[in-house]
């Protein structure tokens, strides 16, 4: 898919991914940061756009603060982090990253459209956008203005969670969009004596026919990536990056079947 971007020539992005989730609090930023992270590891090209506007949380997780924007005439110029990921968020752009974004639809919709039109993304293999959670204004322009290649769904261990994700399942097969699988966050928690896993997650009905991509349980290497950055290296996460990006990958080749 190609994009014109000027002077810098079109960009060419191959795939698409976006992760999506119900609710809020549920780690879906925190699995967009995973799965990026995975294929950059694959040695794929890979950017993220941030499009979670009013939540933006990519910056802390990758451990990124706010630098001199850069420009192409009309174009942004992507940040990048210390892993080689291209990375556009609202966070990046504004003075204060707690200063909020009071904006309505159609502004926010804009400056989503103005993520995947005017940033030189340059040659990607993947990017993979961090939607907000729902099924409101920003997510409806994504699914129908940017051609997605496929969505993972983020889910947790409760009810709630399941019956709200069920809703963003639902309006993603009405537009059509591939569903790829779900990643069942904080699955389980680790037995501090045996070092076993205790399941959380139960088998929910409304998603039985979802392929899991990923189980992630709860642990502190995730939880506080912000702070500490991301030990590829531990056995747990290296456990955790092999099972999301082989499956992600896996589906991606079956629904372009």
């Amino acid at each position: 898919m190609d994009q014109g971007t000027g002077k810098k020539g079109p960009n060419t992005i191959k795939h698409v991914i976006g992760v999506m989730s119900g609710k809020g609090g549920v780690g879906k930023s925190s699995v967009c940061y995973l799965l990026s992270v995975a294929l950059k590891l694959r040695g794929y090209k890979v950017g993220v756009l941030d499009a979670d506007l009013t939540g933006s949380s990519m910056p802390r997780l990758f451990n990124l603060k706010r630098g001199d924007i850069k420009t192409d005439g009309d174009f942004l110029i992507p940040f990048e982090t210390q892993q080689g990921i291209k990375l556009v968020s609202m966070n990046l752009i504004l003075e204060d990253e707690t200063q909020p974004l009071i904006w309505r639809a159609p502004l926010l919709n804009q400056a989503v459209m103005q993520f995947w039109e005017q940033v030189v993304w340059g040659d990607l293999d993947f990017l993979v956008v961090d939607l907000p959670p729902g099924t409101a204004d920003i997510v409806l322009t994504v699914m129908q203005k940017i051609p997605l290649s496929g969505l993972v769904v983020v889910t947790t261990p409760h009810d709630m969670v399941s019956m709200v994700v069920s809703k963003s399942i639902t309006m993603a097969r009405a537009l059509q969009i591939p569903i790829l699988g779900v990643v069942e966050n904080m699955s389980s928690i680790i037995c501090p004596h045996c070092g076993k896993p205790i399941e959380l997650m139960e088998n929910d009905a409304s998603l039985a026919d979802m392929i899991v991509l990923a189980k992630i349980p709860m642990i502190r290497q995730i939880a506080n990536i912000s702070s500490r950055g991301l030990d590829v290296s531990d056995e747990t996460i290296e456990a955790i990056l092999t099972s999301l990006v082989d499956n992600t990958i896996k589906r991606l080749e079956e629904v372009k079947a």
